[in-house]
């Protein structure tokens, strides 16, 4: 049988797995933003050019600016 026959619950169940799946992915990009500016507040505070942090983090010029 090349197609089997799916229930509502296995779809159900499914969609709730990639959603788990996409929010922990979500959660991570925000977690490793949060650590990216942590490391460029950081480097400014020990006087760091923006320039070296923008390559360091891979934050834009105005992102680092407004963490002065």
């Amino acid at each position: 049988m090349l197609f089997e026959e799916i229930t509502i619950e296995e779809i159900a169940e499914i969609r709730a797995r990639e959603a788990a799946e996409e929010a922990r992915t979500e959660g991570l990009s925000q977690g490793l933003d949060e650590a990216y500016r942590n490391v460029a507040r950081n480097s400014l505070s020990e006087g760091v050019p923006i320039e070296i942090i923008q390559k360091i983090t891979g934050l834009d010029m105005e992102t680092i600016q407004s963490l002065k």
